[in-house]
């Protein structure tokens, strides 16, 4: 008698979408539209895409639900009585479609974070009205990494609620590309993205966040890192030894013990086999979900990948499911 392996039951947890009225703020002129102007391209249809063809794909590569999150946009560079409304407006038309495919979609919601009380407040109604499993924040605000103190309102509300936080790459720092590779851009426009800038702008975020005390006052804060957590699982050991020494700096930091203890990261867009396993070896599988970056990344690409990776089919299920039904609750 043949045995026949059950397909696993897969949770892709930063797949993006593009909700039209806020294009059309970036398009109009309501709302800066610099962070949002790579998403408005070829890829628009399929981000704006939240039915028919969303599933197509999904069924295609055996993906059963995505938790959906708004790319970077507009949101986050308004003016705080505008970046309100678009959030709002994004994140009820993301329930719209969660509620028209509850098997197939949930969400995470957008953060109008100009606004930091306000970002906190519509955090909770997306949470407890809407039935989101946390939020996305994209980069920066307005310039800002989000350690200042005019933030921890968000952080303050996500430890309540007891929802993550997933921190995703936004336009990098201007100064930093001016300094580090503006000269080639030229040749290689994408150093000023998931190339390169992206990984380097969103490491330092999380590094800022660790460095800031915002562990200390919330220490059940839960923060996702994507792209198998932006380079940190390789580095943490390093960063650890020099920021934890007493000898080195005057306020030392378990910098290795906070990163491990409230970070999980995800697959998004870096099917790296050697990056995994180096991630798992330093962070625990428990710590590594399954995603692909949709539809920036392919979901086949993803999921071919996944046959290839050397861990057991106990682990494996992990990753595609039961860590991320732990985390978001689901």
């Amino acid at each position: 008698m043949t045995t026949v392996e059950m397909k696993p039951f897969v949770i892709a947890l930063e797949e993006h979408y593009l909700d039209a009225e806020v294009a059309r703020a970036a398009q109009t002129g309501r709302a800066d539209g610099g962070a949002v102007a790579s998403a408005i391209t070829s890829l628009a249809p399929r981000l704006r895409d939240l039915g028919e063809g969303r599933l197509r794909e999904m069924d295609e590569a055996g993906i059963a639900l995505q938790v959906i999150s708004h790319v970077p946009s507009p949101i986050q560079q308004a003016n705080p009585e505008t970046a309100v409304q678009l959030a709002i407006g994004a994140n009820d038309s993301l329930y719209s479609a969660t509620q028209t495919h509850p098997e197939r979609f949930a969400g995470f919601a957008a953060l109008p974070t100009p606004d930091p009380q306000a970002a906190a407040e519509e955090l909770e109604r997306a949470v407890t009205k809407l039935g989101f499993k946390g939020a996305m924040i994209n980069g920066r605000t307005q310039g800002l990494f989000h350690d200042e103190r005019r933030f921890w309102p968000i952080f303050e509300r996500a430890e309540a609620l007891d929802v993550p936080i997933y921190l995703h790459p936004g336009p990098p720092h201007p100064g930093m590309v001016e300094a580090y590779y503006a000269d080639y851009l030229q040749d290689f426009p994408l150093l000023d993205s998931a190339a390169w800038g992206f990984t380097i702008d969103t490491a330092t975020q999380a590094v800022r966040l660790i460095v800031s005390g915002l562990f200390d006052a919330y220490p059940r804060l839960k923060i996702i890192l994507g792209h198998l957590g932006e380079g940190l699982p390789f580095l943490v050991g390093r960063i650890d030894e020099y920021l934890r020494s007493t000898i080195l700096v005057q306020k030392p930091i378990a910098f290795r013990e906070i990163f491990c203890n409230n970070f999980w990261i995800t697959t998004a867009g870096h099917f790296s086999t050697p990056a995994l396993l180096c991630s798992i070896l330093e962070m625990g599988v428990d710590r590594v979900l399954f995603s692909v970056d949709w539809p920036f990344a392919q979901n086949l690409h993803g999921m071919k990948w996944m046959e290839t990776v050397p861990l057991s089919r106990e682990d494996k299920e992990k990753m595609f499911n039961s860590n991320a039904r732990r985390l978001l609750k689901m």
